[in-house]
């Protein structure tokens, strides 16, 4: 259906990014380097009926476990976010951060790890969740290089990422084709390392997530089943 409606906007000479959002569910398996023990994580968009979506992500293993929800609209193509939510437990220290946006008052507040967070707020702004959206879409319309500002803790930092190319990932759903994407950072500021997969032929739902923190340790996502506007991904 989206390859589709994307065949028809190309015709009429409209982007594949206009095309409008698709609720998705996707369940993972989920390696922490520090963690012995596989776990699980699942993240899920969803639409309500004032109109208003929401992306959930959650993550659990043993006693660790991370939770992330974001709310926003979607008008015109663009992404504004509402409020966020973040939550770690069980590894290390625990970590809450809450922000409201307030785009009539042009601020965001709420607080980062009991730190209260005030800050004016401009168009584009976007929160730790969302821009994974905007990224997802962006990569659907071919862009090879991309940059977001976004609201990390208490401040507004530049995300740019950048298209290494297409490779074929293996999942519990079967094979599938993907868009391999990296996360651009100066080495000489940070080593960490963020490598995502986006599925082509699946709404380019994320397929894959490699990541290596500053210390070195490493945590991985990989699909196991999912779904986009209600079909079944299944791979080759």
């Amino acid at each position: 259906m989206r390859r589709a409606l994307t065949l028809a906007l190309a015709l009429l000479g409209l982007p594949a990014s206009a095309l409008a959002l698709e609720p998705f569910s996707a369940q993972y398996t989920a390696d922490w380097q520090q963690v012995p023990v596989s776990g699980s994580a699942e993240r899920q968009l969803e639409q309500a009926a004032d109109g208003s979506w929401t992306l959930r992500f959650k993550a659990s293993m043993l006693v660790a476990g991370i939770s992330e929800e974001s709310r926003f609209n979607y008008v015109s193509q663009r992404f504004v976010p509402l409020s966020y939510r973040f939550e770690r437990s069980g590894l290390g220290k625990s970590k809450n951060i809450a922000h409201d946006f307030d785009w009539q008052s042009k601020l965001v507040t709420g607080n980062d790890r009991d730190h209260p967070v005030k800050l004016v707020l401009k168009s584009g702004l976007l929160d730790k969740s969302t821009y994974q959206l905007a990224l997802q879409e962006d990569v659907a319309a071919g862009k090879q290089s991309m940059s977001y500002q976004v609201l990390d803790g208490d401040e507004i930092e530049t995300y740019d990422f950048r298209v290494l190319g297409e490779e074929a990932v293996s999942t519990e759903a079967g094979q599938v084709d993907a868009i391999k994407v990296e996360r651009v950072r100066d080495p000489t500021k940070s080593n960490r390392q963020t490598v995502l997969w986006f599925a082509k032929d699946w709404g380019h739902l994320l397929v894959r997530l490699h990541q290596v923190e500053k210390d070195g340790k490493e945590y991985r996502i990989m699909l196991k089943q999912g779904s986009v506007d209600g079909r079944a991904v299944q791979g080759k």
